[in-house]
């Protein structure tokens, strides 16, 4: 996913982003179910605001046509294995010879340089290399849990598009490209921070804590009657406010709770009595109270309910767009707002090969060898758009 989110953000922001693709097909329109009418879900999901050329990069056509692309274009972000553009003739120093202004953002499992860089990479495998598996999870003793979202793919594709935007930035200043490497592997690390710091200040890598924070208690989910909601009463004022909603202005005289240094160090009672107070009402219930009394509190809601969260919706988070085959495809909108070039998810995801002919035309290739080309199995292009 890493390479395909870095191009997605961009092209949210507004960049004319070209999804190169190879002969049969990014591997992502097999990953089916769930599909719309036949076309990949996760497909549609990860590649809307894109066009779509599909080139074989096993011929020297088809090797050619990506190369003359790349000799006017900013950036290029490939995420295969160390040395595999190097071999087709399209690594970051020939590039540069041609395109002196070229961003060539580089994705890797383990990035470029150290002893794992021919390795490489997968969500699971950085989660686990990270740290991240190590403290995921309900507690000492359990199995290991890596995170639900592939947060190591997802974080490496939104590091990759914030350099390309840091390194266009210079190249508007000075003309000069320059190479953007990021991993998996270092995408993972940054999610370590708080825990990061534990370790170095104690010499002791923490464990799992379940939803429970590190650092500040009480801060996690509580069951109720009828559900789950996460509370963050973990400075002093809101764990007092949080105790008034819950009548245990007690426990604010409790040596054990006194401090969140007590909190911390007694999390388990402090657990055990939130949750027997939590358990008699309904999460609703709780809620109110907790908002009117200026507490910071919210609901667990699953995917479906988040999809129809209200914030959710004034954030434009959930848009639509209209494919040619699925029809109406709902996808996650931008999370950056911009008030003067704000982004927009306008174009679903390219049919196999729709935009060749057009891209490889702007890219200066006449009709009679963009045609020569296709013949040749070197391009493949749809012959229209609602026929790929």
């Amino acid at each position: 996913m890493a390479g395909p989110v870095c191009g997605m953000m961009l092209a949210d922001m507004g960049a004319d982003v070209v999804k190169v693709e190879k002969p049969e097909g990014d591997d992502t329109r097999r990953f089916l179910p769930p599909d719309i009418k036949g076309e990949s879900a996760a497909f549609m999901m990860m590649n809307r605001n894109k066009r779509g050329v599909v080139l074989d990069l096993k011929s020297d056509d088809g090797k050619a046509a990506l190369r003359r692309m790349l000799e006017t274009a900013d950036v290029v972000i490939e995420n295969y294995r160390m040395g595999t553009m190097e071999k087709l003739g399209l690594g970051y120093e020939e590039l540069k010879k041609v395109n002196p202004g070229l961003i060539y953002c580089e994705i890797s499992g383990f990035g470029r340089t150290g002893p794992y860089a021919t390795r490489g990479g997968f969500d699971l495998i950085a989660q686990g290399m990270s740290g991240l598996m190590s403290i995921t999870g309900e507690g000492p003793g359990r199995p290991p849990v890596k995170s639900g979202a592939p947060v190591s793919d997802i974080t490496a594709g939104i590091l990759g598009a914030l350099g390309c935007v840091a390194a266009y930035t210079r190249k508007l200043k000075t003309g000069e490209g320059q190479k953007v490497d990021t991993s998996l592997f270092e995408a993972g690390i940054t999610h370590t921070y708080w825990q990061s710091a534990i370790a170095f200040a104690t010499g002791t890598p923490p464990g799992p804590l379940g939803s429970a924070h590190p650092l500040n208690a009480p801060y996690q989910a509580f069951r109720t009657s009828d559900g789950w909601i996460n509370l963050g009463a973990a400075n002093q004022k809101n764990f007092e406010r949080m105790l008034t909603v819950i009548g245990a202005e007690e426990l604010a005289s409790d040596e054990r709770f006194a401090t969140n240094r007590d909190r911390m160090t007694n999390l388990a009672a402090l657990e055990a009595i939130l949750n027997d107070h939590f358990v008699t009402d309904s999460s609703a219930a709780w809620l109110e109270r907790l908002e009117a009394a200026g507490v910071p509190a919210g609901p667990v809601l699953d995917i479906c309910e988040m999809h129809a969260d209200p914030q959710a919706l004034a954030r434009e988070m959930i848009v639509s767009t209209t494919h040619p085959v699925a029809g109406e495809v709902k996808a996650i909108g931008l999370p950056i707002k911009f008030s003067q070039t704000p982004g927009k998810v306008e174009r679903p995801a390219p049919l196999l090969g729709e935009h060749s002919r057009e891209v490889l035309a702007e890219a200066g290739f006449s009709e009679e060898q963009i045609a020569g080309m296709i013949e040749s199995g070197a391009v493949r292009a749809a012959s229209s758009r609602s026929e790929p």
